[in-house]
C-alpha cells in the first residue's frame, strides 16, 4: 500500500528524476533505520550458485544503481543479490534526455540512457565504503555483482581494454562481475555478442580472471549478459564460447529492441531497449533454448519481463538458477521480491 502511494507521486515526475529521487528517498529512509516500512522479512531460501552462497533466488539487475552508491539500502529490501552499473572505465553521460520512458499501459519501460555513470573508480569507491564491503552486516549477507562495460567512444576493435580495465578496478570489491555485451544502447556493442570476437574478448577476460585471482587470493566469478534478439544459430554459438572459455554463468536476457505489444502506446516508438512485460515471452525462449544448448554446464540467471511470482517461477522451470527483477520492481516495489522469492522456493532448480 506504501509503495503504490509512492509510485503515484512518483509517475507524476518525468521518469529519470522520479528514478533519482526515488533512490535517494531510499538511501533515507535506510538510514533511517525504516526499510522495513517498505519491505517485509527477507524470504531465505539459500542456495549454491557460481560457487558463492546466496540468502534467496531473487536479485536486482543492474542499471538501477549505476554507480554502487545504494547498495546497502537496495539490499535491506530483502534481495538475495544486487547488481550495480553498468559501469565504464571513464565517466561518461550517455545519451542526450529524455530517454527513459514508462509505458504503464503494458507495464513496461524504453530506455537508451546509455552507459550514463560516474566511472569505475567512483563506483569502486562507493562500494569500499559500503556496509557491504565492511561487514557490518546491514546487507545481511547479500550478493553484489558488478556489470562492466565500455565506454561509448571506444572504438570496437579496443573493447576488451575496457573491459580489462574495469575488472582490475572492482575485483577487489564485487563476489561477482558480469561482462555486459548486449546493451542495445551503445553503438555496435552487440557485434561482441558474433563468434570472433566474441571469442577474443572472453580470452582475455579470463586471462585477466586467473591472474586476479592469484594476486587477490580469491577468485570472483564472470557471467555473460546476452541479448534476447538473437537466431537459434547466434544463441548455440555463444553456448559453444561459454562453455570453451568456462564462464561461470550466463545472464539471459538484456532489453530488447524489437516493439511487439507496444506499437500503439504512447512512448511505444521511442528508439532503445523495451524491459517490463512484453519482453517476457521473448527473454525466456531464449533462456530456455540457451539451458538446451549448454546442458546445465552453466548456470544461468534469467531476468526480463518479471511482474509477478509466476513469471519467477517461469523462469526457473525453463533453466534458470536465479532471477533479477529491474522493470517489476519499478511498478511493484519490494512486494515483488517476497513474491518471486517465495514462487521459487518450490519451483524446479536446475544443476548449478
Amino acid at each position: 500500500m506504501i509503495y503504490a502511494l509512492l509510485r503515484r507521486a512518483l509517475f507524476l515526475l518525468d521518469a529519470e528524476k522520479a528514478h533519482t529521487l526515488g533512490l535517494s528517498g531510499l538511501s533515507f529512509v535506510h538510514a533511517c533505520g525504516l526499510s522495513g516500512l517498505l519491505a517485509g522479512t527477507r524470504v531465505e531460501d539459500p542456495v549454491t550458485v557460481m560457487g558463492i552462497d546466496f540468502p534467496n533466488r531473487v536479485g536486482l539487475a543492474a542499471g538501477m544503481d549505476k554507480n554502487g552508491a545504494y547498495v546497502d539500502a537496495l539490499a535491506a529490501l530483502g534481495f538475495g543479490h544486487v547488481e550495480v552499473g553498468t559501469v565504464t572505465p571513464r565517466p561518461q553521460p550517455g545519451n542526450s534526455r529524455p530517454r527513459l520512458f514508462r509505458l504503464p499501459k503494458a507495464q513496461a519501460i524504453i530506455n537508451r540512457m546509455g552507459f550514463n555513470n560516474r566511472g569505475v573508480d567512483a563506483l569502486a569507491d562507493n562500494l569500499r565504503n559500503s556496509d557491504f564491503a565492511r561487514g557490518a552486516g546491514k546487507t545481511g549477507g547479500v550478493v553484489v555483482g558488478v556489470n562492466i562495460g565500455k565506454n561509448a567512444d571506444t572504438p570496437l576493435e579496443k573493447a576488451a581494454e575496457d573491459y580489462l580495465f574495469c575488472l582490475e578496478r572492482v575485483y577487489a570489491f564485487a563476489n561477482y562481475v558480469t561482462v555486459n555485451i548486449s546493451s542495445p544502447n551503445t553503438l555496435n556493442l552487440r557485434e561482441l555478442q558474433k563468434e570472433a570476437a566474441l571469442d577474443d574478448l572472453l580470452r582475455q577476460i579470463k586471462a585477466a580472471q586467473a591472474r586476479l585471482a592469484d594476486q587477490h587470493g580469491r577468485y570472483v566469478p564472470l557471467a555473460l549478459k546476452i541479448a534476447p534478439d538473437m537466431e537459434d544459430a547466434d544463441i548455440t554459438g555463444i553456448a559453444d564460447a561459454v562453455r570453451r572459455h568456462r564462464m561461470d554463468a550466463v545472464i539471459a536476457t538484456n532489453t530488447t529492441v524489437t516493439r511487439s505489444g507496444v506499437e500503439n502506446l504512447s512512448h511505444g516508438d521511442e528508439a532503445g531497449g523495451l524491459s517490463g512485460a512484453p519482453v517476457f515471452r521473448l527473454s525466456t525462449t531464449a533462456l530456455g533454448k540457451l539451458a538446451y544448448a549448454l546442458q546445465n554446464e552453466t548456470p544461468i540467471i534469467g531476468v526480463g519481463g518479471i511482474l509477478k511470482g509466476e513469471d519467477a517461477r517461469a523462469k526457473m522451470a525453463a533453466g534458470a538458477s536465479l532471477v533479477q527483477l529491474f522493470t517489476g520492481f519499478v511498478y511493484r516495489g519490494a512486494k515483488l521480491i517476497h513474491e518471486a522469492a517465495a514462487a521459487v522456493q518450490t519451483a524446479k532448480r536446475p544443476v548449478s
